[in-house]
Protein backbone atom coordinates (compact mmCIF):
# COMPACT_ATOMS: atom_id res chain seq x y z
CA UNK A 1 0.00 0.00 0.00
CA UNK A 2 2.75 2.32 0.65
CA UNK A 3 4.50 1.79 -2.86
CA UNK A 4 0.69 2.74 -4.41
CA UNK A 5 0.27 6.19 -2.22
CA UNK A 6 4.12 6.96 -3.14
CA UNK A 7 3.05 6.63 -6.77
CA UNK A 8 0.09 8.56 -6.45
CA UNK A 9 2.17 11.36 -4.50
CA UNK A 10 4.73 11.78 -6.80
CA UNK A 11 2.20 11.30 -10.22
CA UNK A 12 0.13 14.38 -8.33
CA UNK A 13 3.44 17.09 -7.45
CA UNK A 14 4.22 16.21 -11.22
CA UNK A 15 1.04 17.32 -12.61
CA UNK A 16 1.22 20.01 -9.88
CA UNK A 17 4.59 21.18 -11.24
CA UNK A 18 3.72 21.54 -14.54
CA UNK A 19 0.43 23.37 -14.21
CA UNK A 20 2.78 25.77 -12.21
CA UNK A 21 5.27 26.44 -15.19
CA UNK A 22 2.71 26.88 -17.74
CA UNK A 23 1.30 30.33 -16.52
CA UNK A 24 5.06 31.16 -17.07
CA UNK A 25 5.68 30.48 -20.59
CA UNK A 26 2.53 32.77 -21.31
CA UNK A 27 4.25 35.81 -19.54
CA UNK A 28 6.24 37.67 -22.71
CA UNK A 29 5.54 40.96 -24.21
CA UNK A 30 6.27 41.81 -27.56
CA UNK A 31 6.98 45.48 -28.85
CA UNK A 32 7.02 47.06 -32.44
CA UNK A 33 9.26 50.28 -32.93
CA UNK A 34 9.59 52.19 -35.88
CA UNK A 35 13.37 54.18 -35.93
CA UNK A 36 14.46 57.61 -37.47
CA UNK A 37 15.34 55.67 -40.77
CA UNK A 38 12.32 53.85 -41.61
CA UNK A 39 13.66 50.86 -40.01
CA UNK A 40 10.73 48.77 -37.83
CA UNK A 41 11.77 45.80 -35.57
CA UNK A 42 10.20 43.74 -32.78
CA UNK A 43 10.98 42.81 -29.95
CA UNK A 44 9.77 39.68 -27.28
CA UNK A 45 10.52 39.60 -23.76
CA UNK A 46 9.99 36.82 -21.37
CA UNK A 47 9.84 36.96 -17.80
CA UNK A 48 11.62 34.24 -16.67
CA UNK A 49 14.60 35.08 -19.29
CA UNK A 50 17.03 37.95 -18.71
CA UNK A 51 17.40 38.01 -23.60
CA UNK A 52 15.40 40.17 -25.48
CA UNK A 53 14.60 38.42 -28.55
CA UNK A 54 14.49 40.95 -32.09
CA UNK A 55 13.48 40.69 -35.33
CA UNK A 56 15.17 42.84 -37.58
CA UNK A 57 16.77 43.84 -40.93
CA UNK A 58 14.94 40.05 -41.68
CA UNK A 59 16.44 37.94 -39.26
CA UNK A 60 15.92 36.86 -35.49
CA UNK A 61 18.69 37.48 -32.89
CA UNK A 62 18.85 36.94 -29.31
CA UNK A 63 20.03 40.03 -27.53
CA UNK A 64 21.58 39.38 -23.81
CA UNK A 65 21.57 41.86 -21.36
CA UNK A 66 24.30 43.57 -20.40
CA UNK A 67 24.92 46.41 -17.44
CA UNK A 68 23.79 50.05 -17.79
CA UNK A 69 24.05 52.94 -16.14
CA UNK A 70 20.69 53.56 -16.83
CA UNK A 71 17.53 51.97 -18.67
CA UNK A 72 18.07 48.48 -19.94
CA UNK A 73 20.70 47.58 -23.05
CA UNK A 74 20.85 44.36 -24.37
CA UNK A 75 23.53 43.49 -27.33
CA UNK A 76 24.46 40.49 -29.53
CA UNK A 77 25.08 39.73 -32.94
CA UNK A 78 26.15 43.30 -34.05
CA UNK A 79 23.03 44.89 -32.88
CA UNK A 80 23.05 46.98 -29.32
CA UNK A 81 19.31 48.20 -27.99
CA UNK A 82 18.80 50.69 -25.33
CA UNK A 83 15.55 51.05 -23.41
CA UNK A 84 15.04 54.21 -21.25
CA UNK A 85 12.76 56.69 -20.60
CA UNK A 86 14.50 59.49 -22.96
CA UNK A 87 15.17 57.64 -26.13
CA UNK A 88 15.65 54.07 -27.74
CA UNK A 89 18.54 54.14 -29.77
CA UNK A 90 19.40 51.07 -31.92
CA UNK A 91 22.75 50.46 -33.23
CA UNK A 92 23.50 48.07 -35.90
CA UNK A 93 26.93 47.13 -37.27
CA UNK A 94 28.31 49.15 -40.25
CA UNK A 95 25.20 51.60 -39.50
CA UNK A 96 24.87 54.95 -37.67
CA UNK A 97 22.88 55.18 -34.63
CA UNK A 98 19.45 55.68 -35.50
CA UNK A 99 16.45 56.85 -32.65
CA UNK A 100 13.28 54.58 -32.27
CA UNK A 101 10.12 55.08 -30.88
CA UNK A 102 7.34 51.98 -29.33
CA UNK A 103 4.36 52.04 -32.00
Amino acid sequence: MNARKAIILAAALSAAGTLAVVPRALAQSFQTYRCGDGTQFIVAFYAYDKHAYVQIDGRAITLAKRLALSGSRYSGGGVTLNISKAAIPVRRAGRPVTACELI
